[in-house]
């Protein structure tokens, strides 16, 4: 008979143990909620940073600019501050890493009114349905250095004592209190873009373009986003009546070839305080806004989710949406690709980065077919995966159909000749390395790439790349016929291989699957006539798209063939 054993916790310990226990079991219970929730996507948010102008010295109005708390637009604050602190009249005071109305001054507490006012206003009247949100961080008569990682300490350590001090509401580190800021805005926002005001202080050549560059890039790098998809717009200095900088903006301009996404403000026409050179006045400094505003919106997409909630304007944490279900690993289609048969490059597998494939790249520079980081293009025959870099890879889980010998080949094109791959099967390498053979990127070739032995059955297939560049068509892998066999094979079109596109005068042609079955025939006076009614033709008659493949009907050893993507509906 076991011995009953009473367990007694001593009252002091147990007083200790439960709230350790309480906070497990909070978290424990809290931790779904925060991996379920997603940014949303209708709550916009910009950087804004620079130097005074930025900060802000256009005149307050309380009536006009504090009064009321601005429409769906919000600051998340850069600094603490008591309402008295603040110039103006406002009630409001703000505290470090929240949310609050975006009501002026922004920057610090003794600023004025700043272009980042009324850009967030315009933008929320030119969006409907969108919130926006600005992170604030900019210091009077600074120079670039003050917001470069690697230059911040060296810089403040000599700057003026106003200047040092203003520091100080960023713990003298603007660059980190707008990345720790960014990481904030992104749990429950979207980063759009940056609007910047800069360059009295330091010039506009070329060392400036290039420090501009740096702040830029090395934020987006920081809050890893996408320098394709977040834009960058410029402020030109004040340049009407007595002003000291307005030949530097020609400089200002030339930032465009630095950014992927960029936009200039004009300040042509706007007045300055009348009380120095370097600052607008009240209406400047809304109307630059407002151009910011205007740039703005040409370089960013302003596409609205219907299903996502309203933006809480007293916490944005409670407006997030849930998140999206993670992508089950598998094939990319209803069922595994078959073997023999042709892969197209594009129908890796579903479940993302790091189990379906590895890209180096943020974002899919081609834009095409899908929409992750692999790089998808669109050359003159079809769809391809392109920009491929040295250790990228792709899976794609396959069906072998036999046991047997096999030759692979694929449909590749470049232009060095070295760009390559590697294929695996189960993580044993099959065949030779395939290389393109440069004859430029619209001119894709199929290349051997030798033979491997299979087994039947369900398998992952692996495409590793050796070497840049090169683009990717499609994997082929041809059954190889036994010497010996008496038997005839059946009868059936033979596999899709790549052939001249020139146009020649038909009445018929075939329609082909990638498994090289005939799926129809189509009476046309020209190939460019017969791949349009295929395209209509696949379209109506099936459920889903696919690629497929238009061949002439001719006896001639030059049967002419072309590509066609029909995309699913």
């Amino acid at each position: 008979m076991k011995k009953l054993v009473r367990c007694v916790m001593d009252p002091k310990k147990m007083s200790e143990f439960l709230p350790i226990l309480f906070w497990l079991l909070g978290g424990i219970l809290l931790c779904p909620m925060l991996t379920n929730a997603a940014p949303n996507p209708n709550f916009h948010i910009y950087i804004a940073y620079g130097q005074s102008n930025m900060a802000g010295n256009g005149d307050i109005v309380p009536a006009e600019d504090q009064a009321t708390d601005p429409k769906n637009f919000l600051m998340i604050a850069s600094h603490n501050a008591n309402a008295r602190q603040r110039s103006g009249s406002t009630t409001q005071s703000i505290e470090t890493g929240k949310w609050y109305p975006a009501i002026p001054p922004m920057f610090h507490p003794t600023e004025n009114l700043s272009p980042a006012d009324y850009f967030g206003r315009a933008m929320v009247d030119s969006l409907p349905g969108v919130t926006v949100g600005i992170i604030p961080v900019a210091i009077g008569a600074v120079a670039i250095k003050a917001f470069d990682k690697d230059q911040y300490k060296a810089y403040f350590s000599s700057a003026e004592s106003y200047i040092q001090n203003w520091a100080r509401d960023y713990d003298s580190n603007p660059y980190q209190r707008i990345v720790d800021l960014g990481k904030k805005a992104k749990e429950v926002g979207v980063i759009k873009g940056f609007i910047f005001h800069q360059g009295e202080t330091d010039g506009s050549g070329t060392e400036w373009q290039n420090a501009v560059y740096k702040t830029y890039k090395d934020i987006v790098d920081a809050l890893e986003l996408d320098e394709n998809e977040v834009a960058f717009v410029a402020g030109e200095l004040l340049q009407e009546g007595n002003n000291c900088c307005g030949g530097k903006n020609a400089g200002i301009a030339q930032l465009k070839s630095k950014f992927k996404k960029f936009g200039l403000a004009s300040s042509k026409g706007l007045q300055g305080n009348g009380r120095d050179p370097y600052h607008f006045g009240r209406a400047g400094v809304i109307e630059l806004g407002k151009r910011y505003c205007s740039e703005m919106l040409k370089l960013i997409n302003k596409d609205i989710d219907p299903n996502a909630p309203a933006v809480n304007l007293a916490d944005p944490t409670q407006s997030t949406v849930p998140d999206a279900p993670p992508e089950e690993y598998g094939p990319y289609g209803d069922a595994p690709a078959s073997i023999p048969g042709t892969i197209e490059a594009e129908n890796y597998n579903k479940g993302g980065a790091g189990k379906a494939y590895m890209d180096l790249s943020k974002g899919n520079e081609g834009g095409k077919f899908r929409k992750d980081d692999v790089d998808i293009n669109q050359p003159n025959m079809g769809i391809a995966v392109g920009h491929n870099q040295k250790t990228e890879w792709l899976k794609y889980t396959v069906n072998v159909a036999a046991d047997g010998e096999y030759e692979i080949s694929a449909l590749v094109s470049g232009e060095n000749g070295t760009g390559s791959f590697v294929l695996y099967m189960d993580d044993v390498q099959i065949g030779t390395e395939i290389a393109n053979e440069g004859k430029g990127f619209d001119n894709f070739t199929e290349v051997s790439g030798g033979k491997a032995t299979l087994k039947a059955g369900e398998h992952e297939l692996k495409l590793e790349i050796t070497n840049d560049w090169i683009d990717i068509d499609y994997i082929k892998f041809t059954a190889v016929s036994s010497s010996n066999s008496n038997d005839d094979p059946p009868t059936k079109l033979a596999q899709p291989t790549y052939v001249s596109y020139a146009t020649e005068t038909e009445s018929s042609f075939a329609i082909v699957d990638m498994q090289g079955r005939k799926l129809g025939e189509i009476k046309a006076a020209s190939m460019a006539e017969a791949v349009e009614k295929s395209k209509v033709n696949m379209t109506q008659n099936r459920s889903a798209g696919g690629i497929y493949f238009v061949v002439s009907n001719t006896k001639s050893s030059h049967r002419l063939m072309q590509k066609v993507v029909v995309y699913e509906r």
